[in-house]
């Protein structure tokens, strides 16, 4: 099956300060409904744009602890709905192995942001232990600048819409590996994950995640889930991001744009213009 198209061309009005105006066509990033199901069963629906639906579905059922690799599903299966978007099953290989009560309350929960801090961090910790705390630099500062302009050059629903967000996926020499794109910032990192998960490449202890936005909790824990180590975004990091990545062992840098960064967490893995690693600022 084709997947659909990612945009959509709608007709506005264009209109200035000045009081002109005119009719045009204006490209959109198509946000759809999507269920998941685990053995016929609903267990959520999440907005996203049509495309990779296989990915997203594994990608997400990972970071939920539902599988930890590719063996652990059968066949993911994916049709049309009834209403408007798509359906997508999974049919595991241990089924019995999944507390179908656990997962909903779980996912209930974290969607609705029901659990503080504290208690996030732990449940996270317990699913997802922390890495093993890193002892040498990986990537050099002037490389890791430079992965900005290297997604930037492959978003394409971006480049068209202007609304969508993107992950990437790159090695310890800054070689883009892969980019996915989708309205919600969740979903393309779980693309990402999916991918990654099917094709078995996991573990992803010697890549880079580079997010095209600002990066919450959720997301340092999906990527915790695949063992990525680096996680680097344009935009900012909620605090429960940073306090994460500082008990995860993970590296976390926020704006990284116009050759800078704010490093938060795991300075240890950046290697400094004077070829030593930044272990300063309780940064280590």
């Amino acid at each position: 099956m084709t997947d659909p198209s990612p945009t959509t061309e709608v007709s506005i009005w264009r209109l200035t300060a000045r009081g002109d105006s005119d009719q045009r066509r204006d490209v959109l990033a198509v946000e759809e409904p999507l269920e998941i199901r685990v053995e016929g069963r609903s267990i959520a629906v999440t907005m996203r744009t049509p495309g990779h639906d296989r990915e997203l579905v594994a990608g997400f059922l990972l970071s939920e602890g539902v599988i930890q690799s590719a063996r652990d599903v059968f066949e993911i299966s994916t049709c049309p709905s009834a209403t408007d978007g798509y359906v997508v099953d999974v049919i595991l290989s241990e089924p019995e192995r999944v507390d179908f009560n656990r997962l909903t309350r779980h996912v209930f929960t974290s969607s609705s942001c029901g659990m503080c801090g504290k208690a996030s961090l732990e449940a996270a910790l317990q699913s997802f232990p922390a890495l093993e705390p890193a002892t040498e630099a990986v990537i050099s500062l002037t490389d890791l600048l430079a992965l900005p302009d290297r997604l930037r050059e492959n978003q394409a629903a971006f480049s068209t819409t202007g609304g969508i967000h993107a992950s990437a996926l790159f090695d310890f020499t800054g070689r883009l590996l892969m980019v996915r794109e989708d309205v919600g910032r969740h979903n393309a990192l779980d693309k990402i994950l999916g991918a990654c998960l099917l094709e078995n490449k996991f573990p992803l202890d010697e890549t880079i995640l580079l997010l095209s936005g600002r990066v919450s909790f959720e997301l340092m824990q999906k990527a915790l889930a695949a063992r990525i180590p680096i996680v680097a975004a344009v935009g900012a990091p909620s605090s429960l991001a940073v306090s994460f990545a500082q008990v995860s062992g993970q590296t976390l840098l926020g704006f990284i744009r116009d050759a800078r960064c704010n490093l938060y967490a795991g300075g240890v893995r950046i290697r400094g213009t004077d070829g030593l690693p930044f272990l300063g600022g309780g940064l280590g």
